[in-house]
């Protein structure tokens, strides 16, 4: 059975991942400004506070997990009040070694492992569009080791470590989307999956996205009539089931050109279309480029 999450997360196909410790004691607080990677951090000991621009405040303490889709800019500090020391993120990025905060000397009240993530694919609003603005996990285990593995990994230099490194990214993502309850999701495919009769449209979309859907068709596949799914499936997901699959389309389009695996009409074909002047039209309104300077433009950036 096609499963659209993971289909998703692997269109993305992260190629870069970076990792550092964080710590903090005594009177301390720092202000991140906007960063855009996703970003993740795992509290290994202590506790602290974090204040997501846009998102309620959380007290995280041991074993806790927290994932920044497309990381705004936020505040972390500890438990004294303080006037947070502004931070830019992208010099943050390049530091080597554990970065302390506030007293330096003596045991850290709080202890932990952050870092992010580069994305291949140009999709990485899809990720976005599936998640709240933070998820934020509290005692499981499983996904504690998930990131442990992903740091170590991330920094040692054994073979194979960037298909590892590769396939742990995508192994968190998807343990962290499984984690956030579907009601409290943003409108998005995660709260489309979310409802049993919606996700058997959206699988049907994404098993065979180069049949000519109906409303009709998709649906009868939902159990519902034309005007119920459209209603419930706009609601949930966030836009409507047409534009929707144009969405998928043309993102399996961009994959398929970028890496050359096939002639514009072939890619045509596997993503609807009858001809490649039809594919050719939708493609320069929806991406805003004609598919083969696409395709050339990503040769020059590999």
């Amino acid at each position: 059975m096609v499963d659209p999450l993971s289909e998703i997360i692997g269109l993305l196909r992260p190629n870069a991942v970076f990792t550092k410790g964080i710590s903090g004691a005594g009177r301390w607080g720092v202000r991140y400004t906007d960063f855009g990677h996703p970003s993740f951090a795992i509290v290994i000991e202590g506790a602290c506070r974090l204040a997501v621009d846009g998102e309620p405040e959380l007290t995280l303490q041991a074993g806790d997990f927290v994932l920044l889709p497309k990381t705004p800019g936020f505040t972390m500090r500890g438990f004294e009040p303080v006037r947070p020391q502004i931070i830019d993120p992208h010099a943050a990025a390049l530091a080597v070694g554990e970065v302390r905060h506030g007293r330096q000397d003596g045991p850290p009240d709080v202890r932990i492992l952050g870092g992010y993530f580069v994305f291949e694919g140009e999709d990485s609003g899809l990720l976005v569009s599936l998640l709240p603005g933070q998820v934020h996990v509290r005692g499981v285990e499983r996904l504690s080791i998930l990131v442990r593995l992903l740091i170590e990994e991330a920094v040692s230099e054994r073979p194979g470590r960037d298909l590892v490194l590769t396939r742990l990214v995508e192994i968190v993502l998807v343990e962290a989307l499984r984690l956030v309850p579907s009601q409290d999701a943003p409108a998005g495919l995660l709260r489309g999956l979310g409802d049993a009769r919606l996700a058997e449209s959206l699988r049907q979309m994404h098993g065979d996205p180069a049949r000519a859907w109906t409303m009709a068709e998709l649906a009868k596949a939902s159990a519902l009539s034309r005007s119920s799914f459209f209603e419930r499936f706009s609601r949930h997901v966030g836009v409507a089931p047409m534009e929707y699959l144009m969405g998928w389309r043309m993102a399996l389009a961009k994959d398929l050109l970028r890496r050359r695996e096939a002639d514009i009409a072939e890619v045509a074909e596997r993503v609807g279309y009858g001809s490649a002047s039809t594919f050719s039209t939708a493609f320069t309104r929806h991406v805003g480029q004609p598919p083969g300077r696409y395709a050339k433009q990503g040769a020059l950036r590999a």
